[in-house]
């Protein structure tokens, strides 16, 4: 399993799950444990739906000078 989300895209989906799974608490809806596919892929650092699609944003963690 080759780590295919960069830290931004992490950061991005790590707060977005939070999100999801405050609001699923907060409303009481089950559809609140959807923020676990996000939380789960940014603990990863991989998402399978990026292997399908060949996607790999790990390259936005390179320093260019």
């Amino acid at each position: 399993m080759k780590i295919n989300v960069g830290s931004y895209d992490v950061a991005v989906r790590f707060v977005g799950g939070c999100v999801i799974l405050w609001l699923g608490a907060h409303f009481e809806n089950r559809w609140g444990f959807a923020g676990l596919v996000p939380l789960a892929t940014a603990v990863a650092g991989y998402c399978p739906l990026y292997t399908l699609l060949h996607i790999d944003t790990t390259f936005t963690d390179e320093v260019h000078h």
